[in-house]
């Protein structure tokens, strides 16, 4: 019952933004705008240039939103209208810079909350992950896509995305069982 209530919500929200409400996509904008920022944030090299792709995303959002044809599909299209911002950002900014330090901001921030330390332990080495790795395990376990839905937004078969998701997770376990022999 209560998922039949959020997919009507969901797709009351859409029509309403389809239909140009300034109002649904404030709302649309403070309901999706942490979980976007943080999956942008685990694709770009620092903050505020997450910031940036994440305005880039909600432009193409407001000019896109009329296409979505099914509202059901909003999460998934979402994160891949994310990621594709996110890719595009690479590009520019490897012409640009030449290098990319991703992992650079993530490595060298302490987090001193203790709540919040197996958490940044667990992030830390998602930063040490190959960007693949970090992204499918990202879509997955963090932002609660199905195994379906990270097939959708990667473009690829969902049986790659389970062997993608096994190797990821022994690549995730390798580095913090490493990064923990570090710390002892």
């Amino acid at each position: 019952m209560d998922q039949d209530r959020r997919d009507l919500e969901r797709e009351l929200l859409v029509l309403r933004c389809q239909r140009g409400e300034r109002s649904a996509f404030d709302e649309l904008i403070r309901s999706w705008e942490q979980r976007l920022f943080f999956y942008v944030r685990r694709l770009v090299a620092n903050e505020e240039d997450a910031w940036q792709v994440l305005q880039d995303v909600w432009l193409q959002v407001v000019r896109g939103v009329h296409a979505l044809r099914d509202p059901q599909r909003l999460p998934v299209w979402l994160y891949a209208v994310a990621r594709n911002n996110a890719l595009s950002h690479h590009r520019k900014a490897y012409v640009r810079d030449r290098v990319l330090d991703a992992t650079a901001t993530v490595a060298t921030r302490v987090d001193d909350q203790a709540r919040f330390e197996v958490a940044d332990f667990v992030h830390h080495g998602l930063a040490l992950l190959a960007e693949g790795d970090r992204e499918i395990l990202t879509l997955f376990f963090l932002r609660d896509l199905s195994v379906n839905d990270v097939a959708e937004v990667l473009g690829i078969p969902p049986g790659t995305v389970k062997s993608r998701l096994h190797k990821a997770k022994k690549s995730l376990r390798d580095v913090l069982e490493r990064e923990g022999a570090h710390d002892e």
